[in-house]
């Protein structure tokens, strides 16, 4: 498969053919016939190009649980597509065989146009798209295009996403977008520089703040990694932020950390750390505390925030029972912010 080359709007030309990229915070400096940290994005006679248009990694239907997102659309199916690379070098990466690659070193990278992918969306009965897999905003003029096209048809758009992305390029396509699950790995500047070589945290808060104050349904997922990230403090610091820059109505979703890529020295963690931290967080106000990569019934269940009794249980990606009609818990008659 060769290259799809698509000029991005974001870069600035500088002097000696030298290209700026805009699509995220590391604002790469490329060089002629060079690309930039992700690999995805390369200078070619001193204009900036994305090297991955249209070029789709993996396909498949999901539940729209596996994102993870619980409170939007639950118990539908998602179709889901990736492409190559990653604006992160994550030492724990689970789809490192996509992510730290490049489009002609995938050996199974197929192109699709906007077009396809909606088509395939309504041919499998599916509500909404994903990006996914590998981190999509590096995507961004594919993702543009395959959702402008996807609203059209009234079909949902889906980020699940690091949130590394710089606001000019995450305002292109805002207005496309529906709904988020980002990664907050850690709430602390020191694990993203050890972990996933990235310099701060904060490009992705103001994602998760945009997306919320932009009306987009929006999760936050934190993998606990034992000795990394895992102590009741970041716990407690992660929890607060969510609760006091969004609301007590962001879900947040702790999932269990499994040896992986270049941590593969590390245990998974243990089942009381996640029930530690799903506890730190609902007593500081989150009303919606779920796990992940791990079985535990509370932490899969939806509670009504004011009665406490299930609005929606599940088994693994399974729904056993919805307690929502119009908008409001059966029970005690809570109006709540979850998509049905």
């Amino acid at each position: 498969m060769s290259e799809i080359l698509k000029e991005t709007i974001f870069y600035e030309k500088l002097e000696d053919q030298k290209v700026k990229c805009g699509i995220c915070p590391h604002y790469c400096i490329i060089r002629p016939n060079k690309v930039g940290f992700c690999g995805t994005r390369i200078n070619k006679d001193g204009k900036c190009f994305s090297n991955i248009y249209g070029l789709v990694s993996a396909m498949a239907v999901d539940p729209i649980e596996k994102k993870p997102l619980f409170n939007y659309y639950p118990g539908s199916s998602i179709f889901s597509i990736s492409s190559v690379g990653c604006n992160f070098k994550c030492l724990n990466c689970q789809n490192w065989h996509i992510s730290q690659t490049t489009y002609d070193k995938y050996p199974n990278i197929k192109e699709a146009t906007p077009e396809k992918i909606v088509d395939l969306t309504i041919q499998e009965h599916c509500k909404s798209i994903a990006f996914t897999y590998n981190e999509p905003l590096i995507w961004l003029e594919y993702i543009y295009d395959v959702s402008k096209l996807a609203h059209e048809k009234n079909i949902k758009t889906v980020l699940v996403s690091n949130g590394y992305v710089s606001p000019e390029g995450l305002d292109y396509i805002l207005p496309y977008i529906d709904a988020a699950n980002i990664d907050i790995k850690s709430i602390y500047d020191e694990f993203y520089n050890e972990i996933c070589k990235i310099k701060s945290v904060k490009p992705v808060l103001r994602t998760v703040k945009t997306l919320y104050e932009n009306n987009k349904h929006v999760e936050c997922t934190n993998l606990i990694i034992p000795g990394k990230n895992d102590s009741d403090e970041n716990f407690r610091k992660l929890a607060e932020w969510i609760l006091n820059e969004c609301g007590p109505d962001v879900p947040l979703h702790f999932s269990r950390f499994r040896p992986e890529y270049k941590l593969n020295n590390i245990p998974p963690t243990p089942k009381k750390t996640i029930e530690r931290a799903r506890k730190i967080a609902m007593d500081i106000g989150l009303y919606y505390v779920y796990v992940g990569n791990i079985y535990f019934e509370d932490g899969e269940t939806t509670f009504c925030p004011n009665c406490k009794k299930p609005l929606i249980k599940r088994y693994g990606y399974l729904i056993n029972e919805i307690n929502i009609k119009d908008g409001k818990c059966i029970n005690c008659g809570e109006k709540v912010d979850i998509v049905i």
